[in-house]
């Protein structure tokens, strides 16, 4: 079972070499970027740049493949994002910062350390994704299938990060798991179709049943007092008399 794990690093590479190309193929179909986080992925790019080093640095040469195509689509998506929205400079002064720490540190303190930081700013690299698809009434720009790639790449690393005994690798994807579970689980739910309460707006009103043939027709009723008044008029009171004299016989 062993020998079989030492090729989860191959399987994870299969998973990632396409990963963010139908987030891509997407977003460039729809121009749709909503529930798509540009933070989620200038952090990825960052952060697998810096595990190539890692990677490179442990002689685990067979991992490093998963980790430069997912550097490379990542950074691709990241420029798609960068041109459709205006990046405030805020966000990229502090990616810009964040890849000086990983340098420094992986410099100075050597692969343990880079590792570990590594390890720690995953929960800080799906958090934006999170977010941004859950504060989403309909994250409908969000590929289900790049989350379902991730997944996929995460379960193998996690598999070879239990063979290797490896915790910073485990911590790692356990929670990228975890959270690719999470945003299919958001992608699903909000794209299935939902029961309507209301009238459709697009219904036609139906017709209105013709009246029974037993059912008197209505006629409005005449106002009598209308026609004593009128009759009042023209007939004169019993006492009326004339005003001039009867002419008198001849």
């Amino acid at each position: 079972m062993s020998g079989v794990l030492g090729y989860a690093p191959v399987a994870a590479a299969a998973f990632a070499i396409p990963q963010f190309l139908p987030q891509m193929l997407k977003l460039r179909a729809t121009r749709d970027a909503s529930g798509v986080s540009w933070s989620w992925a200038a952090l990825t790019t960052l952060n697998n740049a810096a595990w190539i080093a890692y990677f490179a640095l442990s002689r685990d040469w067979s991992a490093l493949v998963p980790s430069c195509s997912v550097t490379v689509l990542a950074g691709a998506l990241t420029v798609m994002l960068t041109v459709m929205h205006r990046v405030q400079p805020r966000s990229l002064a502090l990616m810009g910062a964040w890849a000086a720490a990983l340098a420094a540190v992986g410099s100075v303190n050597g692969r343990v350390a880079l590792g570990t930081l590594l390890t720690a700013a995953f929960v800080v690299q799906v958090a934006p994704s999170l977010w941004t698809a859950y504060r989403t009434a309909r994250p409908s720009g969000a590929s289900a299938g790049t989350w379902a790639l991730i997944l996929g790449e995460l379960a193998c690393f996690l598999a070879y990060g239990l063979r290797q005994a490896d915790p910073r690798l485990i911590v790692f994807s356990t929670t990228g798991v975890a959270a690719s579970a999470l945003m299919l689980a958001r992608i699903l739910w909000t794209a299935a179709p939902r029961p309507c309460n209301g009238p459709s707006p697009t219904a036609k009103p139906r017709p209105a049943s013709p009246p029974c043939a037993l059912t008197p027709a209505w006629t409005p009723a005449k106002c009598s007092s209308n026609a004593k008044r009128q009759s009042l008029r023209t007939k004169p009171p019993p006492n009326c008399q004339p005003a001039w004299p009867k002419s008198a016989p001849h």
